[in-house]
């Protein structure tokens, strides 16, 4: 039965798949095919039956077939024999495998401590060697060290040869007047010495230095004394401004060969001069090393000069004088006028030719100055206690250094003699005399007769902010203290003098706090309103200072350094400046427009009870029982409303005159809005309106208050919002009143519930011209209207 099913599977191709795969496929793989299936889940079944299908293919259902079972078996029966054999062979060498590996581990381990037996034999014996080599070492090491010192000992001789080699090359071309040949060896002798500059030859240094200072000196003086004479024939020094020749000397042409002879000659010495000078010369400030020295031929050239200078102002001469610093620079700057046409038409040419990278005029400025800063730096500390000569020394410094880069255009990038007034006690000394002066002068403007009037009171075009004499002169104070400082090269002195401003300022407003509280019994006097004038001004002012470019660059060095100088400025306060939003004059602003605030609200305080109580009368009438419109032939202004009307008038023109434009209009916006409330609180709400009286009221308010504020705009209405939309409710028809009515009414009973046919009373109170009052105020001054209470809706 089961051969007939087997039968019955099978192919019509008569190749049996089974015994295919079997042979095609390996013995390892067929092992684990069967060991996989032997371990595999019960899912995996169907292989299994898919074998036993390929199975009954190949024998088919005949039953004649059969006969192929017996092949299939024997064929299977070899199959399994040859795998079988196949285990044997690999299970028997696998140990003959691993005995080779451990024999070859064994002849390695072998080979490995003979090698290392070699390498300490041969390590022991290179180490023999070297310990009888070390001796050979030494003793070689000694006959180089022998070597090394006789040839520094020879490049020594050679040293010392060439020196004396070129002393006697200097000393031959002397002899024979070859200057350009001695000026050569010079200056092969100066690259010799800064050669020598890092070796350790300090005697040969010196030995050096000492020939180079010899030789260097008498062809100095030589060529100096030639290039004086040249000069002397052109008449230098120029003491007072030169003339112009009518016709040039015979030997100009000689004359101008030679000065360039000797320019060039000289020039070619300023290497060496430099190396002899850069010992003797130390620079007692850091400006001076900061500038190369002076060119030689400029140097001889200030000989003259210098000799005049130091006759004149040392000593005991009458010209000397510590009261008089204006002479000396006076005289520094009118040699640097009288020289400078000669410097710019003779010298600079040769200096240009030679390939000298220097200014001629520059240069003769800057020895020029050398004598002016050695006068100020021993004049200023005798200074310090005299006030009076301290200040004229300073005003004069200041005055010399600003002719000096404006008129003779000595550059920037060069000290003047500023740097002399920032020495520390000199410094302290100027901002303390600074302060000091100053408060005397505040104290003076303070005291003087018309110190709350303006000098421009008569001048409407140029009196806009109406300041005082006493504002407009400290702050023409402070503009002259900027100006003094401007120039220092220093940061940190600016910053303490802006410190210094600072503190002048809060003082200035401190003494406005105490007159104000003076005069805060009489707010509307000139002189309260002088005040505010004052305080409005200098805010203004500095506002403008804290956009200037000068204040701005002060601004970023004060994020910088500021801190050692204003004391400590916080996060914030360093992000504000650093970003440019914030200004140094910030924290004085705020404090300014306190002081502001408050003085124009004493001062619509006291308008607004002048006001109220003309306003007493006018608020009580009867408003009840006024004719109507129709009973009256002409509307006038209420009687009762005169008085305040007329108040009104005289304080805006008064105040008007005394106050600046700026704080007049905030002054009649700020009355306006107190008016529009006082009117609306204490007389509309207060009183109950016929026709008549709402009639008259809408009258005194359009044809007479708002008129007395259309001087200064346009439409006063706009000010006035509550009483005039107040007014359009009083005077408001019956029948739209109504309707109003109805429609706040329904507003009511649908709260809640959208409809979008029903209009909003914000929207029919927006038709009628109504935008500031809510609906439950247009429904209190309906009930305010006569009319509207007899028809009962209340």
């Amino acid at each position: 039965m089961h051969f007939g099913v087997l039968s019955a599977t099978r192919g019509s191709s008569g190749q049996n798949p089974l015994m295919t795969c079997r042979h095609s496929s390996n013995a390892p793989s067929h092992l684990d095919r069967t060991d996989s299936r032997n371990s595999e889940s019960p899912s995996e079944d169907g292989n299994f039956t898919d074998d036993v299908v390929a199975l009954q293919k190949e024998i088919g259902g005949d039953l004649k077939s059969l006969k192929k079972v017996s092949g299939l078996l024997e064929q299977l029966t070899l199959e399994n024999k040859q795998l079988e054999e196949q285990v044997l062979t690999v299970s028997s060498s696998v140990p003959l495998r691993v005995s080779a590996a451990l024999s070859t581990a064994e002849e390695s381990r072998v080979k490995l401590e003979s090698l290392l037996e070699k390498e300490r034999l041969l390590s022991n014996t290179l180490q023999q060697h070297l310990q009888g080599a070390q001796v050979w070492a030494d003793s070689i090491g000694q006959v180089l060290g022998q070597l090394d010192t006789l040839e520094r000992h020879m490049k020594y001789l050679q040293c010392l040869a060439r020196i004396e080699e070129l002393s006697d090359s200097i000393q031959q071309y002397l002899m024979t007047n070859s200057m350009w040949d001695a000026v050569g060896a010079i200056d092969r002798m100066a690259s010799l010495d800064m050669g020598l500059r890092e070796s350790g030859c300090s005697h040969l240094q010196a030995f050096l230095r000492e020939t180079l200072r010899f030789w260097h000196k008498i062809l100095k003086d030589k060529l100096a004394s030639d290039f004086e004479e040249v000069l002397t024939q052109f008449h230098w020094p120029f003491i007072s401004p030169p003339t112009q020749t009518l016709s040039p000397p015979a030997n100009a042409q000689e004359l101008n060969s030679q000065l360039e002879l000797l320019v060039s000659q000289l020039l070619s010495l300023q290497t060496s001069d430099d190396l002899i000078s850069e010992k003797k010369e130390t620079p007692s400030r850091p400006e001076q090393s900061q500038t190369p020295p002076l060119s030689l031929p400029i140097q001889i050239m200030l000989l003259p000069l210098s000799k005049r200078f130091r006759y004149h102002f040392t000593g005991n001469r009458q010209t000397n004088n510590l009261s008089k610093p204006e002479w000396y620079l006076t005289q520094v700057l009118i040699w640097m006028g009288n020289s400078s046409n000669f410097m710019d038409e003779k010298i600079q040419p040769i200096l240009d030719r030679a390939g000298a990278k220097v200014n001629a005029r520059v240069e003769l400025c800057r020895g020029l100055l050398t004598l002016a800063q050695e006068k100020l730096a021993h004049d200023a500390p005798r200074l310090l206690y005299d006030d009076a000569l301290f200040c004229h020394l300073v005003d004069e410094v200041l005055q010399f250094e600003k002719e000096l880069r404006s008129t003779h255009s000595y550059p920037r990038a060069y000290p003047g003699v500023l740097h002399i007034l920032l020495e520390e006690t000199v410094f302290q000394k100027w901002l303390s005399v600074e302060r000091k002066m100053a408060v005397e002068k505040v104290d003076a403007m303070l005291s003087a007769e018309g110190a709350w009037s303006s000098q421009y009171k008569d001048i409407t075009d140029i009196d806009e902010l109406k300041a005082p004499d006493c504002a407009e002169t400290f702050m023409t104070l402070l503009l002259v203290i900027t100006e003094r400082y401007r120039a220092l090269p220093c940061p940190q002195a600016q910053l303490s003098f802006l410190a210094l401003q600072k503190e002048l300022v809060d003082d200035f407003r401190i003494r406005l706090t105490q007159v104000m509280k003076e005069e805060s019994r009489q707010p509307l006097s000139p002189r309260y309103c002088a005040i505010l004038n004052a305080a409005n001004y200098i805010s203004t002012v500095l506002s403008d200072w804290g956009d200037n470019v000068f204040f701005l660059q002060l601004q970023q060095a004060a994020v910088s350094v500021g801190e050692e100088i204003l004391g400590p400025l916080g996060a914030t306060e360093t992000g504000r400046l650093a970003s440019l939003e914030g200004s140094l004059f910030e924290a004085l602003l705020a404090l300014l427009e306190r002081l502001r605030g408050d003085m124009l609200g004493r001062l619509l305080d006291a308008v607004m009870r002048d006001v109220k109580e003309k306003a007493q009368p006018y608020c009580k009438d009867r408003w009840i029982s006024l004719p109507s419109q129709s009973d009256q032939a002409t509307m006038s202004l209420s009687s009762s409303a005169c008085p305040m009307m007329l108040c009104l008038r005289d304080h805006l023109l008064r105040l008007q005159q005394m106050l600046c434009l700026p704080l007049f209009q905030m002054f009649w916006q700020s009355l306006a809005e107190r008016l529009d409330s006082f009117i609306y609180e204490d007389l509309i709400l207060y009183n109950h309106f016929n026709e008549g009286g709402a009639a008259q009221l809408q009258y005194d308010m359009t044809r007479n208050l708002f008129p007395l504020f259309g001087h200064y705009c346009k439409r006063p209405e706009n000010f006035f919002k509550h009483v005039k939309e107040a007014c359009i409710i009083l005077t408001l028809k019956v029948g739209p009143a109504l309707l109003f009515c109805d429609v706040l009414k329904q507003s009511e009973e649908d709260e809640g519930i959208l409809n979008h046919q029903q209009p909003s009373p914000e929207s029919a109170l927006n038709e009628l011209g109504v935008y500031k009052l809510a609906p439950s105020d247009v429904q209190i001054l309906l009930n305010l209207r006569s009319a509207w209470c007899v028809t009962g809706r209340v």
